[in-house]
């Protein structure tokens, strides 16, 4: 028996095979960095021994070639898992409900499981026998078999699960809420919840142990906060304040200590922390547009920050504390993952190239107050996305979008509760804002109006930074 391999894949985190490995072990030409790339449904491969773009496991159409009736691909690819002998990765779509398990070694595809509404993250049991896929838009984990691909049972939880992950020692599960504020800890044998954790805040997309496990953090996306919770006593330990939009996060032992990862979407920055009682800040790594899924390498040397907005990886030195590479991937890289010994050497078989050009980032400001923005406009052939988010504005208001002085608005969104909208319009979007594949972004001007307004610069609430 092999301890240092059977553990890192029990953990089923590279945190801990930082703890084993070498020192100065480089990442090698069999790993493998994936991104689960939403808006173009592709699993993008990365060397990162190179850190370069091997190809695409295209799972589905590029939006919005995914409304027919009669599509049979898979919508939203998110989230991503692996299996412990790191043979098998999982990709899931939270707009088809699907599970599709892919051979590392060859990137074929295996198998795909249905399953319930939005599913958000999966990952195997500690003994490779399950995999555990929490079902968002319910109440519930999926348990499937990944021999037969068959769903066995389900696992009861607060509504809402958005992330399940297993201690070592495979008798806990520890299993975040997208919509309600606490975290459920899971009797694995019994596949029964054993305790609640009150939380600070209802939206949780993400949970990773420390490399000891002694504790497990969780990032709350919506009040930019991440808990820190004591596995022995399963009560909460501290919170954090990291920043607007705090999405994933890693942990990596580098030479000054374990250090914490934390993407932090709305400030393009992977903010760094130290560990221990009192974690500190002790580092912000500005980064591309919208970082959000991040894993580190087994060695603790690299960090890997998938960009949601900027369409590719961006690549850390942890001793450094800078980004050193970068690597392009498919639209809306979602979640992350680092996977070790995962394939051959040079193993590039069954990929499809990158399809996607760059996309165009554009910030907005606002005319007064605390309201927030940004847009980005994407390229997709024959039409073309622009794909807004707004934050702090008046609740459950309309506002209008407006491009380059047209009389009509491009789009209008109603905020929720909270003054947040988030929306996308597609349409031949060059006649508007210019040609979206060569980065000009300064050629498109953008005005948010409360209502139906007409386009003002002097009134508008949110202009584009020119």
């Amino acid at each position: 028996m092999h301890t240092t391999k059977s553990l890192c894949g029990i953990a089923l985190a590279a945190a801990l095979c930082a703890t084993f490995a070498p020192a100065h072990a480089l990442p090698g030409a069999q790993d493998r960095v994936y991104t689960a790339d939403q808006n173009s449904n592709t699993v993008s491969v990365i060397d990162p021994s190179t850190n370069t773009l091997l190809g695409q496991i295209r799972l589905g159409n590029q939006r919005p070639d995914v409304l027919s009736p009669l599509y049979k691909g898979e919508v939203n690819v998110h989230g991503l898992g692996f299996s412990p002998d790191h043979k098998t990765l999982i990709a899931v779509s939270n707009g088809s409900n699907s599970v599709t398990f892919i051979d590392t070694a060859t990137n074929k595809v295996k198998g795909v499981t249905y399953i319930g509404r939005s599913p958000h993250e999966g990952f195997f049991t500690a003994d490779g026998r399950e995999v555990w896929v929490v079902v968002r838009g319910e109440d519930y984990i999926s348990v499937i078999d990944p021999a037969t691909f068959k769903e066995k049972r389900r696992v009861q939880t607060t509504g809402g699960p958005g992330m399940v992950m297993f201690h070592p020692n495979g008798k806990l599960a520890f299993v975040v809420s997208s919509f309600n504020p606490t975290v459920d800890v899971v009797d694995v044998k019994s596949h029964k919840v054993v305790k609640h954790i009150p939380v600070t805040s209802p939206f949780s997309p993400f949970l990773q142990f420390t490399p000891d496990f002694k504790e497990v953090w969780m990032t709350h996306k919506d009040v930019g906060k991440v808990t820190r919770i004591d596995t022995a006593t399963l009560a909460v330990k501290g919170v954090i304040d990291t920043g607007f939009i705090t999405n994933h996060l890693a942990f990596a032992k580098t030479a000054g200590g374990v250090r914490a990862y934390v993407t932090i979407g709305g400030e393009n920055l992977v903010k760094v922390y130290s560990t221990g009682d009192a974690p500190a800040l002790v580092a912000s790594i500005p980064t591309g547009a919208l970082p959000h899924g991040v894993w580190s390498s087994d060695d603790g040397s690299r960090v890997y920050v998938g960009l949601e907005n900027g369409d590719g990886v961006d690549v850390i030195d942890t001793a450094a504390n800078k980004v050193v590479a970068h690597a392009p991937v498919g639209q809306a890289p979602q979640a992350l993952v680092y996977v070790s010994h995962a394939a051959p050497s040079g193993g590039g078989a069954n990929l499809v190239p990158r399809a996607n050009t760059e996309p165009i980032n554009i910030a907005l400001k606002p005319a007064a107050g605390e309201a927030k923005g940004f847009v980005v406009a994407r390229n997709l052939g024959l039409t073309d996305a622009l794909e807004v988010s707004l934050y702090k504005l008046k609740p459950d208001t309309v506002y209008s979008v407006y491009a380059s002085g047209q009389a009509a608005p491009v789009a209008s969104f109603k905020t929720n509760s909270k003054g947040m909208a988030n929306g996308t319009a597609i349409g031949p979007m060059r006649k508007v804002a210019g040609s979206l594949s060569d980065k000009q972004a300064a050629a498109s001007r953008i005005l948010v109006m409360e209502g139906d307004a007409p386009a003002d610069p002097a009134k508008a609430v949110l202009t584009s930074v020119q």
